[in-house]
């Protein structure tokens, strides 16, 4: 009788996105969809409503690490796997989507792509979006990744990886942990080095912008660049 109550509370969350859509569901819901099954002492949904208190929301839950997200009871490696595959499969097709989009008008129409690909990551990711001679996208790199309070960027590799991809035009981006988005003194300096580096090869830097949660800084639109 509870293995049949369990099954019942997991498929309603698909019956309920195949009649409604994906959005009318609630974050459990979409969680349980995720999770499968429960375990042997919590069906799917009371599981998936645990899981969300304890990580205090779906944010906390895609930014934990491996060891934070195997070690609670009814998830483990294999969930984690899947999870960061489903996180890089967004990530792709944001990229995809932009690339299709034609040439970008301005440096603000990368900001839905940098914030799908780093406002959920729990260490400083710093990222190159290269650009043709018509602004159209070349390639989204991570250069480089860090801790939790910053990432180390080396001017010489992001002149070497401009020359490999003959880029005419780079927007910058990496994320705040912290969830602020406020540059740092650091982060200025990083950048005007870069830009002093790049203009050499005649290699434009359009914008660096810094992810938060849900709050963005655009150094161009601040006057830096």
């Amino acid at each position: 009788m509870a293995e049949a109550l369990a099954w019942a509370d997991d498929l309603r969350p698909r019956e309920k996105l195949i009649k409604h859509g994906s959005s009318s569901l609630s974050d459990s819901e979409l969680l349980a969809i995720f999770l499968r099954t429960g375990t042997r002492k919590q069906p799917v949904m009371a599981l998936a409503s645990q899981v969300l208190r304890h990580f205090e929301g779906l944010r906390g839950l895609l930014a934990a690490s491996e060891t934070e997200f195997c070690a609670h009871h009814g998830l483990g490696q294999t969930l984690y796997v899947q999870l960061q595959a489903a996180l890089e499969i967004n990530r792709r097709f944001q990229a995809e989507g932009l690339t299709r989009a034609g040439p970008l008008r301005q440096a603000r129409d990368a900001l839905e792509l940098f914030q799908s690909h780093l406002s959920e990551r729990s260490a400083e990711v710093f990222c190159c979006l290269w650009l043709d001679t018509k602004h159209r996208l070349l390639r989204l790199d991570e250069m480089f990744n860090g801790t939790i309070d910053g990432a180390s960027v080396y001017p010489r590799e992001v002149v070497r990886r401009a020359l490999q991809l003959n880029a005419a035009a780079v927007i910058f981006a990496h994320n705040h942990p912290s969830g602020v988005a406020e540059p740092s003194r650091a982060d200025r300096d990083i950048t005007r080095r870069l830009q002093d580096a790049l203009r050499l090869i005649e290699v434009r830097v359009l914008d660096h912008l810094v992810v938060g949660c849900g709050e963005h800084t655009s150094f161009a639109e601040r006057g830096w660049l």
